[in-house]
């Protein structure tokens, strides 16, 4: 006999399949509801609760990473973009990347065209950075153990941009972080390029207080989406600027540091003298 937790496991798993093989007719809630024969208000529950977003989220998601597909590998126009993608205008295409990318389906599809980026290297008590900043603020932040390596990933978050070896004053605001109170983190500014969720996660990283450690299911918590762990965890990984959205002061439930972009070591030692300076 098949169990309430089975049963509840294959209804979601029939609504991510029914929605990912009709987005491109934008299923609306009712729609999908009725496939798995619930109430839309049981169903979103449902698969909230076991896919950590909702159906609408879910299927916002594929419907960009599809139109995103079709911008880069077709280089087709917006509107036809927004046609094959089931979306009924360019302004419903332009609300979906502002909301789940963060810009516009042009500057996309532009990789940062026109787009003017000043980076520099510099040292810090763990090693050399890169950073990277746009007139709007920092861009990019990374720890560089390979200069040349750091350099190209910086270019591959911009493909298209314009890259001027220059230091600047957002740049030289950013660095202060290392030797200043981090409560003056609000006097830096950032400029990112991230989804609704991981902008939220970021925010939630800002406020964890220096000398203090959170953890992947704490974060969950924190932004009201306790059962997206794992999303938590790709939001963490994919930040872009080391240290001033301070990923590293986040650990495993079970205690353990785990892992970290620029190595574990690294994280060890940053957690070590965070302490260090807030007990002095």
């Amino acid at each position: 006999m098949i169990s309430q937790t089975q049963l509840n496991y294959k209804r979601v798993e029939d609504a991510i399949n029914y929605i990912k093989q009709n987005f491109k007719s934008q299923p609306n809630l009712d729609d999908v509801a009725e496939k798995v024969n619930l109430s839309p208000f049981h169903f979103q529950r449902l698969f909230t609760e076991w896919a950590g977003i909702s159906p609408k989220k879910f299927l916002q998601y594929l419907t960009i990473e599809y139109a995103k597909s079709v911008l880069k590998e077709k280089q087709a126009t917006l509107f036809d973009t927004a046609f094959e993608a089931g979306l009924s205008g360019t302004s419903r295409l332009h609300d979906l990347f502002m909301n789940i990318e963060g810009m516009t389906p042009a500057e996309y599809k532009n990789g940062g065209q026109f787009l003017t980026i000043n980076y520099s290297f510099a040292e810090s008590p763990f090693g050399d950075i890169i950073v990277a900043s746009t007139p709007k603020g920092i861009c990019y932040l990374a720890f560089a153990d390979d200069k040349e390596e750091a350099y190209k990933s910086l270019v591959n978050q911009f493909p298209n941009g314009t890259f001027n070896a220059i230091v600047d004053t957002m740049q030289q605001n950013a660095l202060f972080i290392f030797t200043k109170d981090w409560s003056q983190l609000s006097n830096i500014k950032l400029h990112l390029k991230g989804t609704d969720f991981q902008l939220k996660v970021w925010e939630a990283l800002i406020n964890i207080p220096m000398g203090s450690l959170s953890t992947y299911a704490g974060i969950a918590k924190t932004i009201n989406n306790p059962a997206a762990n794992r999303a938590v965890g790709s939001a963490v990984g994919d930040n872009p600027v080391a240290f001033l959205i301070p990923c590293h002061r986040v650990i495993k439930s079970t205690g353990e540091f785990g892992q970290y972009h620029w190595g574990a070591n690294r994280k060890s030692a940053i957690i070590g003298w965070e302490a260090a300076r807030v007990n002095s």
